[in-house]
């Protein structure tokens, strides 16, 4: 058998992104802020529910779009999104799917902005740590004021 071990991972790679109008200037946005009103009072982190505890989150809750994010959304092949998301096949439509319950949900800070979040780990990272309880330790994410305050550890 293996031992347990640690393993350091580092990705570099370049996100090209179409163009986009800024967030404020999309007539979608105001569904965006409809359904942050409507779902917060009783939101809950998307991995704690997952695992049915809580216990590995923290900071405030955020919207995450969980399948395509805002500024890609005029790049998306339509007839990619159509095969997991059937009657997403129409460009005008796009942008109000984008900002829909089906393609939001909540994530504490930690899990959607910190180091083991799913705009920092790698997906796979991300998916396991929902089932591996501190998996991803790369740095150590201090919650301060809503904020995050990473410090490297060592090793």
């Amino acid at each position: 058998m293996t031992d347990a071990h640690d393993q350091k991972a580092t990705n570099r790679y370049t996100v090209h992104y179409p163009p986009h109008e800024p967030r404020e200037h999309d007539p979608h946005y105001k569904d965006f802020n409809a359904y942050r009103k409507a779902t917060k009072e009783t939101a809950k982190c998307a991995i704690g529910l997952h695992r049915n505890d809580f216990s590995d989150c923290d900071g405030q809750l955020e919207l995450h779009h969980t399948h395509i994010e805002f500024s890609l959304q005029n790049g998306v092949d339509l007839v990619w999104l159509e095969i997991d998301y059937p009657g997403v096949s129409n460009a005008e439509e796009v942008g109000a799917w984008v900002e829909s319950a089906a393609n939001l949900e909540w994530l504490c800070l930690k899990h959607h902005r910190g180091a083991g979040g799913i705009h920092h780990a790698a997906y796979a990272d991300f998916e396991a740590e929902k089932y591996v309880k501190g998996l991803i330790s790369a740095q150590s994410d201090k919650i301060e004021n809503g904020q995050i305050a990473q410090t490297p550890t060592e090793g």
